[in-house]
């Protein structure tokens, strides 16, 4: 096998540029040889992953936080076109959110995470695809291997994004310093969501979460029944919700119990539409994987065992 590792030196508030020389011992010692390529900026992730599965890669591994994990997916695909279809996926994270590996019970140090990728298994893999509008009119299309949301969260991950110190202090408080932040200032959205055609509504909305993982915000367990490998999305939809009674009940989202919450619906299914509603004065925005730049209209597609994983 030919294995590539994709790293972001600086992810995890740069911590992981200073693990470097023990990441690639750690690879050396449980995969045998590995070619470390790190990215310098934002994209390089998915250039760098496409580029080596052109060249024959048959296995890439992201280490990086979330936002890795994204650019590197994206790499698998060329204008909507699987560049290696045999190829595995692996991960270990060193980010300072790192939701994604949550779903899987993986470790979260990432020498711990390459250990275990030793006697990793294969699986299937589900991917989300998205499709919305561009800045430029154009349309764009990505793709997320966790969630993809909109509403309160989009606001959300726009904050942490821009933040330094709260960041720097950890994914887990940032999320949780810049939501309460973000809950204070919050006017809801007014939406039409679709969900296959089992569910059509127009509503205020506070957030809605295209689940195929269980975990976002830095621990937030928001689609507590999400499985990455059955085929559909669980469709977490929060309803417009006093600011109070938000700020009050933001815990119960950490352990799962807000799903008992009235305000929230959860919908399976494998494809989702939503769109302003046409008295929605201000753009939507939404985000996928922690990473921001898009907004609604859009439609969100489940491709079920898109990718075959490793861990």
């Amino acid at each position: 096998m030919t294995v590539i590792a994709i790293v972001n030196p600086a992810s995890g508030g740069g911590r992981t540029a200073a693990r470097l020389p023990a990441i690639a011992e750690a690879l050396k010692s449980a995969l045998g040889p590995v070619e470390i390529r790190q990215t310098t900026r934002q994209g390089d992730g998915e250039n760098l992953t496409r580029t080596a599965l052109q060249a024959g890669a048959t296995r890439i591994i992201a280490i990086g936080g979330d936002g890795t994990l994204n650019e590197v997916v994206n790499g698998f695909f060329s204008d909507g076109l699987h560049v290696a279809p045999a190829a595995e996926f692996s991960f270990a994270m060193s980010g300072s959110g790192g939701d994604f590996r949550k779903t899987f019970n993986a470790p979260g140090d990432v020498i711990a995470a390459i250990t275990a990728l030793k006697t990793a298994t294969p699986r299937p893999l589900d991917l989300g695809r998205v499709s919305f509008t561009g800045d430029s009119g154009e349309t764009v299309a990505r793709y997320f291997v966790n969630i993809a949301s909109f509403g309160l969260s989009g606001e959300v991950v726009t904050r942490v994004n821009r933040a330094r110190i709260a960041k720097w202090l950890g994914g887990p408080f940032a999320f949780k310093w810049h939501s309460t932040m973000a809950a204070l200032r919050f006017r809801p959205w007014k939406v039409r969501l679709t969900v296959d055609d089992v569910y059509d509504q127009t509503l205020a909305l506070s957030t809605v979460a295209i689940s195929n993982g269980r975990f976002f915000g830095g621990g937030m367990m928001v689609a507590p029944g999400a499985d990455p490998g059955d085929g559909l999305f669980d469709v977490v939809v929060i309803a417009e919700t006093k600011t109070r009674a938000m700020i009050a009940r933001m815990n119960d989202i950490y352990t799962g119990a807000h799903i008992a919450n009235p305000s929230v619906t959860v919908v399976r299914g494998r494809r989702v539409t939503a769109s302003p509603a046409p008295d929605q004065p201000a753009p939507v925005y939404a985000e996928r994987d922690g990473e921001g730049g898009m907004r609604l209209p859009a439609t969100f597609d489940i491709l079920p065992g898109a990718l075959t994983l490793r861990i």
